[in-house]
């Protein structure tokens, strides 16, 4: 992936001494209009490219809106390789984006009736840990079909390649999350979190969930060698990553800080300290995970952000170069990714009542699929859409994080009534799809009713 890195904006110094005059700023900051301010925020290197206000240069305009966006800017204790302090504010069109989180993701408004059934809680559960997981490598470098990636995770198999390993590990991690997210950050926890979706994927294994050493010099650069960041002295990271655990458990800073905001900067605090010699970015959005769910944004385990910043891994990338070549400004950050959170809502209650839409229209159509749970119908929705699709024990109980003896029952059954057909192969059995399913399905429904 190349990305264009963006201009950085002129010296503040250069332009007061060009337009600084007093009677010339108060004129300069009465010339922008202070719902422009609400509704954009705009970097330099796009800015540059607009029409200004009435009567004034780009450069005079840009220099309004630093002055404007310079009085609100509030200190966190992340310092850049130069000891200068990250700075962020909330302008309205984060507060907005913040109350719509407030209201999908963390209260009890509008909450998807599937989640809130414990009969198919957890088959969306699982669904978004796989997404999330598969994404989240993907992210990374990870190549694979989603379709491989899903049954590696359900039937348990060992994964055959790096890729497929990435995936793993991401599954496993976020699973581990959610166990968690009751408990403070600790160094520990994020070298653990690092060890578990690294494990077997780095050259060197011992660097799993251990701080990359002053011998290892990292940056983050494309293919053709353009430099885009270059993370603090290895020396340093003990110390850092301390203070972020602090800033993690709300010890810091003494002001107050919406929790997903605080969970936004969690994110690019990691990735900028890049304390790891790889799987960075993977930390990092782990770390986002435990913080809304730490904060209570139970929704959160149904979300995936990765599967919105796949579709613009540009964008995503451009938001951390805005913020270090504007003075560390991390309000770009904090824009792009409440966007992000508030799509991927979007996107769960959307896919939800695109599934919920799709069962009511199967289940009108196929009597049959009243006569089985909820977890033998999930399945054999999946079969319809899947003409020849296997099925085990082990990859039905992992899809619906059941006992074995449970999932065991429910494929045995469903073999029982005629909807699977059933082979031995060693000592597991396979469950397969026959090809003319949906028609034993409306013969056993016309059956059954008689």
């Amino acid at each position: 992936m190349v990305i264009r890195k963006p201009q950085i904006p002129p010296p503040l110094s250069n332009l007061f001494k060009e337009f600084g005059h007093p009677d010339k700023l108060t004129k300069l900051l009465m010339s922008v209009p202070s719902e422009y301010m609400a509704r954009h925020y705009l970097h330099w290197d796009k800015l540059r490219y607009l029409k200004p206000p009435k009567g004034l240069s780009v450069q005079e305009w840009w220099l309004a809106l630093k002055l404007q966006r310079l009085g609100q800017l509030r200190q966190i204790p992340l310092g850049d390789r130069v000891g200068e302090f990250f700075r962020f504010f909330v302008p309205d069109l984060v507060l907005e984006e913040l109350h719509n989180i407030d209201c999908g993701a963390g209260g009890s408004l509008r909450v998807p009736e599937p989640i809130n059934n414990p009969q198919t809680r957890d088959q969306y559960l699982i669904r978004s840990l796989m997404e999330e997981a598969i994404t989240s490598s993907q992210l990374e470098g990870a190549v694979t079909t989603r379709e491989v990636a899903k049954e590696l995770i359900r039937t348990g198999r060992a994964p055959r390649d790096k890729s497929e390993r990435m995936i793993l590990n991401n599954y496993i991690t976020m699973r581990h999350i959610v166990d968690i997210k009751d408990q403070k950050m600790t160094p520990d926890l994020v070298l653990e979190l690092h060890r578990m979706v690294t494990d077997k994927t780095l050259d060197d294994p011992e660097m799993a969930g251990r701080l990359r050493r002053p011998d290892q010099k990292i940056v983050v650069d494309d293919i053709e060698g353009e430099i885009y960041h270059q993370p603090p002295s290895a020396l340093e990271l003990e110390e850092r990553l301390q203070t972020m655990c602090d800033f993690a458990n709300e010890k810091t800073p003494s002001y107050f800080i919406h929790p997903v905001v605080r969970a936004i900067i969690l994110h690019f605090w990691l990735a900028y300290d890049h304390p790891f010699v790889d799987g960075n970015g993977r930390t990092a959005r782990a770390l986002f995970y435990w913080a809304m769910l730490h904060h209570g944004f139970w929704l959160f385990e149904f979300i995936s952000i990765s599967a919105i910043l796949r579709k613009a891994p540009v964008k995503y990338a451009r938001s951390f170069l805005y913020t270090e070549s504007d003075s560390n400004d991390l309000t770009y950050f904090l824009v792009a990714q409440t966007q992000v959170i508030r799509r991927a809502i979007v996107e769960l209650h959307a896919y939800i009542d695109r599934k919920t839409a799709e069962v009511m229209e199967l289940e009108s159509k196929v009597r049959a699929l009243r006569m089985f749970n909820h977890r033998q119908a999930e399945l054999i929705r999946h079969a319809l859409k899947h003409p020849y699709q296997e099925y085990t024990i082990e990859s039905h109980r992992k899809s619906h994080d059941v006992v074995y003896q449970t999932a065991r029952t429910d494929l045995v059954q469903l073999h029982t009534e005629n909807i699977l057909n059933m082979e031995k192969r060693g000592k597991t059995m396979v469950f397969r799809v026959p090809l003319d399913l949906a028609s034993r399905l409306r013969k056993l429904g016309q059956e059954k009713s008689k």
